[in-house]
This record gives C-alpha cells, sequence and structure tokens, in this order.
C-alpha cells in the first residue's frame, strides 16, 4: 500500500466531508476503503472505530493504524519467494486498474482518468493537466484509452 501524506489525506478528507461539518461517516470511509482495495465490513469498522463518524485527527489515526497493519502484511509478503511478489503486484495493479475503470469496460479512457483523480484532488485542471496526452504518452496500440497491459506499464515506469 502505497503511503500518503498528511496533505493528501487532509485533501481527501475535505472531498468526503460532504456537509463540512468536519465529520466523515463511516459508510464514506468505507467506500473510499473499497476504492482504494481494502475491504472491511461495516461491523469491522464499527467495532475498530466505536464511533459512527470521525474527524480529520481519528482519520489519521486510523490511516496509520491501517498503514501498520499493512506494513506488516508487505513484511511478511517480502520474506516470500520473489515470484509471490510480482503476483502481489499484479494484484495491487488490477485493483488499482479497477478503480480507473469507472465504466467497468476494461479500459481506461481520459474521461475516467480526469474523473479519478479529479475527485481524490489528485489532479487540478487550473495546473493546465491535459489528460489526453497523459493517456497518449502510454496508448500503445493508438485507440485513446488504456487497455490493462498499457496502464500497467505507465504505473511500473511511475513507480521505478
Amino acid at each position: 500500500m502505497s503511503l500518503l501524506g498528511t496533505g493528501d489525506l487532509c485533501r481527501i478528507f475535505e472531498n468526503l466531508d460532504k456537509n463540512g461539518d468536519g465529520q466523515v461517516s463511516l459508510e464514506e470511509l468505507k467506500w473510499l476503503l473499497e476504492k482504494i482495495g481494502i475491504h472491511y465490513s461495516m461491523d469491522e469498522l464499527e467495532s475498530s472505530i466505536n464511533k459512527s463518524s470521525l474527524d480529520f485527527d481519528e482519520l489519521l489515526y486510523f490511516y496509520d493504524s491501517i498503514s501498520s497493519e499493512e506494513t506488516v502484511r508487505s513484511d511478511e509478503l517480502e520474506s516470500r519467494e520473489s515470484n509471490e511478489g510480482d503476483v502481489d503486484q499484479e494484484t495491487d495493479l488490477v485493483e488499482a486498474f479497477k478503480v480507473f475503470d469507472l465504466r467497468d469496460d476494461g479500459f481506461i479512457s481520459w474521461d475516467e482518468l480526469q474523473s479519478v483523480l479529479s475527485k481524490l484532488e489528485l489532479w487540478d485542471k487550473r495546473s493546465g493537466g491535459d489528460y489526453n496526452s497523459m493517456i497518449r504518452a502510454y496508448d500503445t496500440n493508438n485507440d485513446g484509452k488504456l487497455d490493462f497491459e498499457e496502464f500497467k506499464s505507465m504505473m511500473l515506469f511511475t513507480i521505478s
């Protein structure tokens, strides 16, 4: 799991806090966690949080705790054979692809990319970002969208 900074978490929190009351409900938290590939049942969230909503500091604490769990899991996975690591990386990439593939058609279009990055406030329209050029840079078959292999190339290039 990629660790997010406090600034990233603050933007995400503000985006989730639709009514501006300084709280994020467990339903909103569950939605966010599922979008990033972490699955908790409502019962699990309720028992671990013991509240119906979280303020920003509580979200930071919760994020730190699940990041620690993921770090322990990652350390355990790294101790396995390296080909298992490749499988885990592939699984993570499949989950990430699903987040962007809003139409669930096996492709990521520029508007899907724009929508997800904008919702997470990781792309600002005012900064002059061009989603089409981002797609074109990795679109090897020139169909105007990214399939999984093209997305994988983009992500592995970004990581390395």
